[in-house]
């Protein structure tokens, strides 16, 4: 049997029974393991429940405010944060074992992460190593409110080798869907800074942003998934753009 940690596993939710099972299962040292969830319509919440989890109904705040929820129901100061696309692999599972009895409580940890998309794991494009900061300790650190693009603040951050695997998209239709919610965010979030439409920032910015991501950050050597990826990331900085135009535009009107 697993030794347990004085440790907290804290997911948020909507409709992720295709996910969730794989996500719980690869903390299994956690003690205690916390689901906010935004009332699925689908098994996510039966799943998480079977599986020992704390479940929680709360509707959407945005992503800081769900995680920071989120975050609040956990019973143990140390939270690991995963999304329920996530999971740990074996070999964070134990690098995380082996280190957490000497873990500073005023850190915050980053993670790397390898993402799974379109049959193969991506390697290039800016996708790895992709740290991300889901180790802390809530006494000293929490999450931020922001809508999107939210974070952990900390005092400093120290890093884990091991990564965090994650299955991105279950296919281009979902990519595009969540491009196009990404983007739409990205727009409120400029609109209410005051941040003004450029039509030189629409034009060039995407094709600065397949460049970084295809050519920079040599995303052509994961094939034909590194120039869908790529085509994509520009598509979604020009949703961003376009969708402000529209936002400013509708303010006008």
């Amino acid at each position: 049997m697993t030794k347990k940690l004085p440790l907290s596993l804290v997911v948020i939710t909507l409709n992720e029974e295709a996910n969730i099972e794989r996500c719980i299962r690869s903390v299994p040292f956690a003690e205690d393991i916390v689901v906010v969830d935004s009332f699925s319509t689908d098994r996510t919440v039966e799943i998480a429940t079977k599986l020992g989890a704390r479940v929680v109904q709360e509707k959407w705040r945005g992503y800081g405010g769900q995680k920071a929820f989120a975050t609040d129901l956990a019973s143990q100061e140390w939270v690991l944060s995963l999304d329920a696309d996530e999971a740990l692999s074996p070999e964070l599972a134990e690098e995380l074992q082996q280190k957490f009895a000497n873990l500073d409580r005023e850190a915050g940890y980053l993670l790397p992460r390898r993402s799974f998309h379109l049959g193969r794991w991506i390697d290039h494009g800016g996708w790895r190593p992709d740290y991300q900061l889901r180790l802390f300790n809530k006494k000293h650190s929490m999450w931020n409110s922001a809508s999107l693009h939210e974070k952990v603040e900390v005092k400093w951050q120290a890093s884990f080798e091991h990564p965090i695997l994650h299955w991105v998209f279950k296919d281009l239709s979902h990519q595009v869907v969540t491009n196009d919610k990404y983007s739409t965010l990205a727009a409120e979030d400029l609109h209410r800074s005051h941040k003004k439409f450029s039509y030189l920032k629409l034009f060039f910015k995407p094709f600065g942003k397949f460049i970084e991501t295809y050519i920079v950050k040599k995303g052509f050597l994961d094939g034909m998934p590194g120039f869908i990826i790529a085509i994509g990331a520009a598509y979604s900085i020009f949703l961003k753009f376009a969708k402000l135009w529209e936002l400013e535009r509708a303010k006008k009107n």
